[in-house]
């Protein structure tokens, strides 16, 4: 593979994803990983992607104020319009990070009066120019590259919350992988907002259905919903309402 066709993959995959592990572009590209450290470099060079260790990140995940960034973002939106509307008056909401809860967000309608909990200072920001709804920070280590509440203190904070409903960025999505990600420290946040939440909801545009990452967060049936920008009798989603879930 050129480099410039690796380039594309990576920016692609980085986008998608919002996070990519140097070790998982080494595997997805065949190549080795002094030439992923490489690339990336040249990447990171030319503003088009985050550097970090291990790996990098899409500037939209980092720049979550930015919405030029965003990738996919019409499909993003209708997402976002699909899971305001579950939100009713009185609710507790556990939601995390990541630029489609960030829409959710922005959707809220002024009239919602409910609870949000979260750990992510870009969502919490947009929470707390609604009128009507309390916005609870969950607080602990903060992930600079993410802007997200991990540790032990959050956790413990989370298992004290009774949600009604649990909203998750979605990182990769698969009917026998189940939901995966690739930063151990969100994951057991993740972890922790399913087991504290009556219905688990996850966000995910189209391109994330039948994807894996490296780190499992829960078996597809710890799921209840999926939202997806496509109508819900697609047929990519048909494996998973045969599984028993909601698609929206």
């Amino acid at each position: 593979m050129l480099k410039e066709e690796r380039h594309n993959v990576i920016l692609h995959e980085v986008n998608l994803h919002n996070k990519v592990l140097t070790t998982w572009l080494v595997d997805r590209l065949g190549v080795s990983e002094d030439t992923i450290r490489r690339d990336l470099n040249e990447l990171a060079e030319t503003g088009r992607i985050i550097k970090v260790h291990g790996g990098a990140l899409s500037k939209s995940f980092h720049n979550s104020f930015s919405p030029s960034d965003v990738y996919a973002p019409t499909e993003k939106k209708i997402i976002a319009q699909k899971a305001a509307r579950l939100i009713q008056n009185g609710m507790f909401v556990l939601t995390t990070g990541g630029t489609t809860i960030l829409e959710m967000a922005r959707a809220l309608p002024p009239e919602l009066h409910a609870t949000f909990f979260t750990g992510s200072l870009p969502v919490a920001y947009e929470y707390s120019q609604h009128p009507n709804i309390d916005v609870i920070l969950i607080g602990d280590r903060l992930l600079k590259s993410s802007k997200i509440t991990v540790g032990g203190a959050a956790i413990e904070q989370i298992r004290q919350v009774k949600a009604d409903l649990c909203f998750l960025g979605t990182n990769a999505i698969d009917l026998h992988a189940g939901l995966t990600d690739n930063d151990r420290d969100v994951v057991q946040i993740k972890k922790a907002m399913i087991e504290s939440s009556t219905r688990v909801i996850s966000l995910a545009i189209s391109e994330k259905i039948n994807t894996a990452q490296r780190l499992k967060v829960c078996n597809i049936n710890s799921i209840d919903t999926i939202i997806t920008e496509l109508n819900p009798g697609n047929d990519l989603l048909q494996p998973y309402r045969a599984a028993g879930l909601d698609m929206i």
